[in-house]
């Protein structure tokens, strides 16, 4: 693959996330097209591609971005389980297609989704429809089908081991005896990096998989094999309808409903390779095509080192606000509420951070643990993503990760950390913490919480919570200070009574429990398309 100059959109998703260093690694040049390039402020390669900022729907911005480029990655995708994302995704191929035209790209790649023919999910024919508009841009174009996509942070993998780890039996809906031909996130970025370079007269779907072919179930068990675990009796019932198969994996696995639902429907076929064309163009890697147990083997090694690159985590929640906290002089004219909590400590400022970014995950939130859990699984009930996303890093936070059912929006390291919820409550809501050396030594904790109400419910639900704000806010404050204070007492703190039984050593497992309880939610910023990969 000779250097090219190349526009990726989806970098901040999770493998447009993976497959940027990878291209700049071949020596290309990198641009990115991020509706917040505040996302990518902390990844490792942010100084080393041009951001422009804009969506898909943006046409100019997107003008912007495949000016002199040689090849563009689409790698976006509506993952919402109502409204209008497919007439969204197919208003977003078009504008894309018309503009790769007029700048004279030389190629377009895609990656849909593996399906076969006949009637369609919702979501699997928005997938279809995107990749023919990219086809007939008059843009040479590869569409690579693939269907699950195994990797440490793939969605699908995260639905497997915790439905695999949370129940020793399974109940399970009819489609986990549908076959499915899995493919480890290597593979897929194989394919990915190849197909930038094949000639003009290349342009069509493949269809891409790794070597298994296997039902649903025997997925499960399989990873039940490699994580240590018995096998799961399953048991196919045929109540189980995709509505209710995703509230159900809402509720045990940290997969909100907003994802779980395109997921669920498109196991509702059998989703296996229908054509090898790809070794044509591409062969397989050197050392071939992973297996699934492999591919489960490589992903729970990841985890278990904390070496996981990017994670389904990353994508943007359905319905979460995405502009960021105003200023406070532009609060003017606005409705706002705050809870305000400020403590001196004899802890070192550093001492004192260390624990302000060890917040949440296994750690939990310094307070009142049973009413987080209650709020978490209340937030999950309607379709939140609650409190089980936990977080990537056990000890570091960088701009735009998922902790809990809050995104780090803004990280100052050493001195402030800017939270916003992305819980479903009426209004906006952000948390803020920070740190702030004391004139003769020592160091001073403050934390503020903001609501932003949104009509009569926001201002009710305000004012429903209020009376837990002096158990929860005041308890968190309290103990945030005496953990920095006496760091010795830190494996004593209250810890989210576990959930599941999540892979030893993995540090980022979505089973802790406390639920930020009472508090005003903040969403974070992430762009329209969902960055593709979550299948």
């Amino acid at each position: 693959m000779s250097p090219t100059r190349i526009l990726v959109t989806g970098a901040t998703g999770y493998i447009g996330g993976r497959l940027v260093p990878r291209l700049l690694a071949r020596g290309h040049d990198v641009r990115v097209l991020a509706r917040s390039p505040q996302k990518l402020t902390d990844v490792p390669w942010s100084g080393q591609v041009e951001v422009v900022e804009g969506d898909l729907h943006d046409g100019d911005a997107v003008a912007r971005a495949v000016r002199d480029v040689d090849v563009v990655y689409y790698l976006v995708h509506a993952m919402r389980a109502r409204g209008d994302f497919d007439e969204e995704e197919a208003a977003a191929a078009r504008t894309v297609a018309e503009a790769a035209k007029a700048a004279g790209v030389r190629r377009i790649v895609y990656l849909g989704a593996l399906h076969p023919d006949g009637e369609l999910s919702r979501h699997l024919r928005s997938r279809v429809a995107v990749g023919r508009i990219l086809l007939d841009s008059g843009v040479p174009t590869v569409v690579l089908q693939a269907g699950v996509v195994i990797g440490s942070g793939s969605a699908s993998f995260e639905m497997i081991r915790h439905l695999t780890e949370v129940l020793p039996y399974m109940p399970a809906p009819r489609w986990v005896r549908n076959r499915i031909q899995p493919i480890a996130i290597r593979d897929v970025l194989h394919y990915l990096l190849e197909a930038a370079d094949l000639p003009p007269e290349v342009s069509r779907p493949f269809d891409i998989g790794g070597p298994d072919i296997l039902r649903y179930g025997q997925m499960m068990n399989a990873y039940a094999v490699e994580a240590g675990l018995p096998q799961r009796p399953i048991a196919s019932l045929p109540v189980f309808t995709p509505w209710l198969a995703s509230q159900w994996v809402n509720l045990v696995t940290p997969i909100p409903r907003s994802l779980a639902v395109p997921i669920i429907e498109s196991l509702q076929y059998d989703c296996v390779m229908r054509e090898h064309d790809i070794d044509a163009v591409i062969p397989p890697p050197p050392e071939g095509l992973t297996s699934y147990r492999r591919a489960v083997r490589l992903a729970l090694a990841r985890e278990r080192s904390g070496e996981v690159e990017t994670s389904w985590q990353d994508a943007s929640v359905a319905g979460a606000p995405s502009d960021p906290l105003p200023s406070d002089p532009e609060w003017s004219g606005h409705t706002v509420y705050t809870d305000v909590r400020e403590r001196d400590s004899t802890a070192d400022p550093e001492l004192l951070w260390r624990v302000v970014e060890g917040i949440g995950g296994e750690r939990g939130w310094y307070s009142f643990p049973l009413a987080w859990a209650l709020r978490g699984w209340a937030d999950k009930l309607v379709g939140g993503v609650g409190l089980r996303r936990g977080r990537r890093d056990a000890d570091h936070l960088n701009t735009g990760d998922a902790l809990d059912w809050w995104r780090v929006e803004r990280i100052e390291r050493g001195s402030s950390l800017r939270l916003r919820a992305e819980m479903r409550v009426p209004g906006r809501a952000w948390l803020e913490l920070a740190v702030r050396p004391r004139e003769g030594g020592g160091s001073q904790y403050r934390q503020r919480a903001v609501f932003f109400p949104r009509g009569l419910s926001g201002r009710l639900y305000w004012f429903a919570i209020l009376p837990f704000h002096g158990v929860i806010f005041n308890g968190m404050a309290n103990r945030i200070v005496y953990e920095a204070e006496h760091p010795q007492a830190a494996s004593r703190v209250a810890r989210p009574t576990r959930q599941q039984n999540p892979t030893p050593g993995s540090p980022r497992n979505p089973t802790r429990n406390p639920a930020p309880g009472p508090l005003p939610d903040r969403p974070t910023r992430q762009q329209g398309p969902t960055p593709a990969s979550s299948r």
